[in-house]
This record gives structure tokens, sequence and C-alpha cells, in this order.
């Protein structure tokens, strides 16, 4: 099962692959647009595959970002020009241009080719500038504003979100910047602003007012998945936050839960926006949804710390939700109905996944 969902992953990557770079999701009702993380997330994993097409879709990806770069610096979330909608490119996000960075570092490695970053040394340099100027404390930590992330509909969470420092982090070290020794104490260790909260990382936190503190409480998968994973956790943090998924059962039945608990229209954390989307109910979308891509993180995290048993079970997990779902965008914990499907990401991320387990090693 594990190496058949692996040659469908590369099968649903490829027909996602377009002239103009790449599309999230496959089909005639696919999301057919480039959007920055969906890219560079799905190529963790798709440029471990020795392919003409996959690298050339890569490189028109991020050429074409870059090429819509606003003057400030920051990468679009997405360029939509491609579909029956009239063409606009999308803005409004921070991660877009965390991941950009990332992504022309994963090209230049793993494809051993110095010239793409080279010739848009310029437009990484911008996108790192854009990215200083969201430290309005002047603290080494980025700041964002609600729904600026990959949940881009839910949840409200702002200011210092563990996701953005996580992504931040592997970014500062990647540019070889010292700052990021500053920026892991920050949220680890520092009292007034750190996210760390005795079993894993808070998933935002803004300005403190003496006992009154601005924070959420759920426990965010991505965010604490991608701090083990781009090692902001320390080896005891990361086996914490292991053992509370596991406590907890957030990566059943399938990996994995994107938030735990959902937000019930009663709790403090409910917005009425969150009606006019896909989370307005508890277990749906990014209000406690299954999304396999955050569930491959999962599987990275745990052969990081060789569970590799255990990683090879969660995996298999992941694998049938994508052969009996056809790669789905995400799906309901309670009913295990699948939404959407011949997604990018969830692709790129099983390919990573797989291809991690077989050489017992991360390969990010």
């Amino acid at each position: 099962m594990l190496e058949t969902c692996y040659e469908k992953a590369v099968e649903t990557l490829k027909a996602c692959s377009t002239r103009h770079g790449l599309f999230a999701s496959a089909g005639k009702k696919g999301y057919d647009a480039i959007w920055a993380r969906d890219t560079v997330i799905s190529f963790l994993g798709g440029s471990l595959i020795e392919d003409k097409k996959l690298k050339e879709t890569f490189k028109k990806s991020l050429i074409l970002l870059a090429e819509n770069q606003s003057a400030n610096g920051q990468i679009p979330n997405a360029v939509d020009k491609y579909s029956e909608r009239p063409p606009h490119t999308d803005y409004k996000t921070i991660d877009s241009s965390l991941w950009y960075i990332i992504g022309h570092y994963i090209y230049k490695e793993r494809y051993k080719t110095n010239s793409l970053f080279n010739q848009y040394k310029a437009a990484i340099e911008k996108a790192l500038q854009w990215l200083r100027c969201q430290d309005p404390g002047e603290i080494g930590m980025l700041a964002q504003l609600p729904t600026s992330d990959w949940q881009d509909a839910f949840p409200h969470k702002y200011g210092y979100t563990i996701n953005t420092q996580a992504l931040y982090y592997k970014v500062l070290k990647l540019t070889k910047d010292p700052a990021s020794k500053k920026l892991k104490d920050r949220v680890n260790n520092n009292k007034d602003d750190k996210l760390w909260f005795s079993n894993f990382y808070i998933p935002y936190r803004w300005k403190n007012h003496n006992k009154y503190k601005e924070m959420g409480h759920w426990f965010d998968s991505l965010g604490n998945l991608l701090a083990i994973n781009f090692d902001l956790a320390d080896e005891y943090k990361a086996k914490k936050i292991l053992s509370y998924i596991k406590e907890k059962r957030i990566s059943r039945p399938y990996p994995i839960k994107v938030i735990s608990p959902p937000i019930k229209k009663n709790s403090k954390d409910w917005q009425d926006y969150y009606l006019d989307s896909g989370a307005g109910k508890p277990n749906s979308y990014a209000n406690g949804g299954i999304w396999g891509f955050v569930g491959c993180f999962y599987v990275l995290a745990l052969i990081k710390y060789k569970k590799f048993k255990e990683a090879e079970k969660e995996l298999k997990k992941i694998a049938e939700v994508n052969l009996k779902g056809n790669f789905p965008e995400w799906t309901h914990p309670k009913t295990k109905r699948f939404y959407g499907k011949l997604q990018a990401w969830e692709a790129g991320m099983y390919i990573l996944a797989y291809r991690s387990l077989l050489e017992k090693k991360v390969l990010i």
C-alpha cells in the first residue's frame, strides 16, 4: 500500500504541473492558480523525483512568484491568472514569503545548481527585508495579522504565532543569520513572549496586560510539527509534543487533526466570521479537520526521533486516506468523509515522508 500510494502521489503531482507552474490541485474543479506555500510544500518531496517536467514546474513557479513580487518585497500568496476568474494576484500573507525563500534553497540543494538562486538573489533579499519589517517590537520575532498564514479563513490568531516563528527560524538558519539564536531563545524562554507552555507551543500570543494576556490555548499541529522538524524545539520539547499528540489522540483516526480541540460557537476563541467558511462547524476544514500533508510532517517528526515503526504505522493511515479519497484536501474525523481531491501538497508531502522512512532520516 505504501508503494502504491507513492506511485499515485508522483502521478498526482505531475497532474498538478502546468506550463504556468504548479496548480494547488488538479482536475476540472481543482485550485487552478499558483500558491507560494502549496508549491514549496509540494516540492519538499516532489524535488526528490528525478523528472524534468517536475523540475521545470518548480522552476516556473518560483519565477512566477518573483515576477509578481510587490514593490515592498512581499511574495504573493497566489497568482491567479489562468482560470475563468478575472486575473489577479493575492497578497495578505506572511508565510508565502517565508516558504518562497525556503523553496529557493530546496531547489538549489536538490538540483545541485546555483543558477536560479543567483538569478533571483535580489528577489530573495527583497523578501527577507520585507520580513524584517514585520518585527514591530524589534525583538527578532515576526508578528502577523489574523488569517494571514495557511489557515486563511480560520482560526483567529495574530501577533507572534508558532507557525510563523518556526518558518522564520528555518529561513534564518538557511541564510546563516545569527539572529536565529535570539529567535530560538525568545520563543522558548522569554517570559513576555515565549510560546512554549508545558506540553506544546501555543498557537499565538500578543500583548501582555499584567495578569491579562492575549493568547490562544488550542494545539496548532502544523506550527508544533514545523518547530520539531526545523529544530526550533529541542529534543525534550519535541518529545513532549509527540507525547501530547498521542495522549490526546490528535492523530486519530488519521494523521492529523490540524487543531485540537476544535473551536465551538460558545468558546471564547469563537469569531462569527467562521460561519462564512468551511470551519464554521467543529471537526470541519481547519477547525479540527484532518489534513494529510500536515500528517506527513508528523511522520517526519517520528522519523527524526527514530520512532520508525510508529512512523510506518501512521504513514499507512495517510496512504489509506490518499488511495480511498484520491489525495483529498481534508477528511472529517467523525464521518471520515473526504473533501476535495488531487491536492498537490498532499502528494508532495507523502513523497517526502515515504522517502524519509525508506532512508530512516528526514530529508529536509
